[in-house]
């Protein structure tokens, strides 16, 4: 009988999270704010434990990261392991070793930031084979000599060619420095020093802010973390074309350059706007302050920036899918990189290569959470090329399942305060139409930021006021737009998805058909679009059950769906994270359709 393996992969940095493989099959994968509850974690450690809950050894423990484990992942006293090494061994997952640094169950995969990134997304778009475009903040660092003189870059965009098993080969790489130095367009690229022995790619090597570093500066300019730059794309329809905003990017027939006069990169963490030489842009920046989310919004430059920001950098991003098509001759496209999260953008796309007969596959775990899937699949690949698994299937509800009995239910509920009470689909809808917000907690928590309904906020769409209500019961701003969950069946009735058959992953902002923004008004942003899901009762069972039984009551097969959190905390993942939310919010109620109880909070 063939002995199983084993792997966990995990990735240490910003949205760090851990995937364990038995056979090559996903287990689980998770971030580790879910379970630390702090936003956008770093050191799965938490996440390391719960390999614990499935096996207690495992074959291969696969890193994740930007730099090595040597470099930067600190020491244990006395034994000398890397932390993550350290920690798998004192939990017993992997052997005592002899050389504190060297470890041969320990694989150490964090020199290809950028091809874990398309690893994750080639692996899971169901394409035979494909070009992969990954567009990003600061990826690998990278050893370079520019006229004689030792510095580090940072890849910012990359193009790869990808092909089973596991072949990932670069083409072109976009390395951002934190100069001043002046770019060049290298067309041979030595890949020996980070990855790729004897092989050469076409390179950028600028001191210029990537199409990422542009975003994450506008999104610093308008008050928040560079990390949060899903606001800086709710902000962005409320502004508009203005002629007092200079350029984000140079003229250039290579490749996307960003303006330095106006954005200056900090490689590795964020970018700035330089606002002092621009009097428009300068002007009310006193009112400023990060994490600001009070009326400073309203005012015109960070509107007009903000709209600027998304038109122009979707713009390049257009550019390089054409010119990864150009030069690997695939028209199957998969992007991944923290700019794949941007769902205005993959809509944009859609409308200009639909006519060149270019398919894309955008990967909904775009975030760095991705590449520990990423990891744990290309070096499964690598050892067992002659697997054929279909990882286009997983889907990603891939957390943990929590099997909760009625007992259980009760004692825990008892014990914070809550009724229970029996309760069907139709019970949820009546509380729902009668404008009630009711929270949707069961199974597998979904993996990426995207609520799917298994961790999801609900609400009646119908509702004019429904968006500013639910904001601030969330503690959002007021420009944040809210998604929907509809039906598959009816989709095309009420959105223009522009070819695609379904989205059943949350991952474009599409158009709603004519007639439809004032039946919906709750979910529709100011520019017209809606953030749609598509759902079926082979994906999620119980979630289509209740909007069938809302669009049976209503007439509606599409229902408000946001993610089951509060403004700045991570998605609950337990039953207890999910009592509490409630208890710390206006929010009364909370449904496990599995069970088929409500739970009531008395706030």
């Amino acid at each position: 009988m063939k002995k199983d393996i084993w792997i966990a992969a995990l990735a240490r940095g910003h949205n760090s999270s851990v995937c364990l493989l038995k056979n090559g099959e996903i287990v689980f994968s998770i971030e580790e704010e879910r379970l630390s509850r702090n936003k956008y974690d770093g050191g799965p450690y938490a996440a390391m434990l719960k390999i614990l809950d499935y096996t207690d050894k495992i074959d291969y423990l696969v890193i994740a990261h930007t730099q090595s484990l040597q470099e930067t992942a600190g020491r244990v006293d006395f034994s000398g392991d890397d932390i993550y090494t350290g920690l798998a061994r004192k939990l017993g997952l992997i052997s005592r070793k002899e050389n504190p640094y060297k470890h041969p169950q320990v694989i150490d995969l964090s020199h290809v930031h950028h091809k874990l990134h398309a690893a994750c997304a080639f692996y899971r778009s169901g394409f035979d084979q494909a070009t992969a475009l990954i567009v990003d903040g600061a990826g690998t660092f990278i050893p370079l000599n520019i006229s004689g003189e030792q510095i580090i870059g940072w890849e910012t965009e990359s193009i790869y060619d990808c092909k089973y098993p596991a072949s990932f080969k670069t083409v072109y790489k976009h390395i951002g420095l934190r100069g001043p130095n002046p770019g060049a367009l290298v067309k041979s690229f030595d890949g020996t020093m980070y990855d790729e022995p004897g092989q050469t790619h076409e390179a950028l090597i600028t001191d210029r802010a990537g199409i990422t570093k542009v975003y994450e500066a506008v999104t610093q300019y308008c008050g928040w973390s560079s990390i949060e730059a899903g606001k800086t794309m709710g902000l962005f329809p409320y502004g508009k074309e203005n002629s007092n905003i200079p350029k984000l990017f140079d003229d250039t027939s290579i490749s996307p350059v960003a303006n330095r006069n106006l954005i200056v990169p900090t490689y590795p963490n964020g970018a700035v706007v330089n606002a002092e030489l621009f009097s428009y842009l300068g002007s009310d920046a006193t009112q400023m302050s990060w994490g600001d989310n009070s009326d400073v919004t309203y005012l015109d430059n960070r509107r007009d920036l903000a709209y600027a920001c998304q038109t122009q950098t979707q713009e390049q991003v257009l550019r390089l899918i054409r010119k990864a098509v150009e030069m690997t001759g695939q028209k199957k496209v998969v992007i991944s990189g923290g700019y794949g999260l941007n769902c205005v953008a993959n809509y944009y796309y859609l409308q200009h290569l639909r006519a060149e007969g270019i398919e894309i596959y955008v990967e909904p775990i775009s975030n760095d959470a991705g590449t520990a899937i990423g990891a744990a699949l290309m070096f499964y690949k690598s050892i067992e090329p002659q697997s054929n698994i279909d990882y286009s299937k997983d889907g990603l509800y891939l957390g943990f399942k929590y099997d909760y009995s009625d007992a259980d239910i009760a004692a825990f509920t008892q014990s914070h305060g809550a009724e229970i009470t029996d309760a069907t689909d139709q019970d949820i809808v009546d509380l729902l139409i009668n404008k009630n917000i009711v929270a949707f907690f069961q199974g597998r928590s979904e993996n990426g930021p995207r609520a799917l309904g298994n961790r999801s906020i609900l609400f009646d769409p119908r509702f004019s006021d429904g968006k500013d209500y639910v904001n601030s019961v969330k503690n959002r701003e007021y420009f944040r737009p809210f998604a929907g969950s509809i039906m598959q069946e009816h989709v095309h009735e009420w959105f223009d998805l522009r070819g695609m058959k379904d989205t059943p992953h949350m991952m474009y902002a599409v158009n709603c058909q004519p007639g439809i923004e004032e039946k919906i008004p709750s979910i529709i942003h100011i520019d017209g679009t809606c953030r749609i899901q598509t759902v079926t009762a082979e994906q999620n069972q119980h979630y289509y059950n209740l909007i069938k039984e809302f669009y049976d009551t209503t007439g509606c097969p599409i229902i408000f769906n946001t993610s089951f959190n509060l403004g700045g905390d991570p998605l609950v993942e337990t039953l207890f994270d999910a009592v509490e939310t409630l208890q710390k919010s206006k929010i009364e109620y909370l449904y496990l359709p599995e069970y088929k109880k409500l739970l009531k909070i008395a706030n």
